[in-house]
């Protein structure tokens, strides 16, 4: 299954009041950008982010998913309507998560 369009428009409308978020598709999935980090993605309409510190403490009771045939577990975000909150735990998992990898120059 792969993600609506509607949903990803909903989520990066819950995502509007942070700077420099952005998507990319992948394969009918969606990763999700903030700042140039891969924070997470939207899956088979779920809101999942990366199990860093930050998230696990903010969103202690969070069910571990798992967005798609061997990935690593993911945190399923399920209070996507609240703008303030998004907006806190993106912020509080940015310096925890991985600088961006250098795109490698082709010959």
């Amino acid at each position: 299954m792969t993600s609506s369009k509607s949903y990803v428009q909903y989520i990066l409308e819950q995502l509007s009041e942070l700077d420099e978020i952005s998507h990319r598709a992948m394969m009918g999935e969606y990763l999700i950008y903030y700042r140039g980090k891969v924070i997470g993605g939207i899956y088979d309409d779920r809101f999942l982010v990366k199990p860093v510190p930050a998230a696990q403490k903010l969103i202690p009771t969070a069910d571990y998913e798992i967005p798609y045939a061997g990935a690593k577990e993911m945190l399923l975000v399920n209070d996507v309507e609240n703008k303030a909150f998004l907006k806190k735990l993106l912020e509080a998992m940015y310096n925890e998560l991985p600088a961006p990898t250098p795109k490698k120059k082709r010959c």
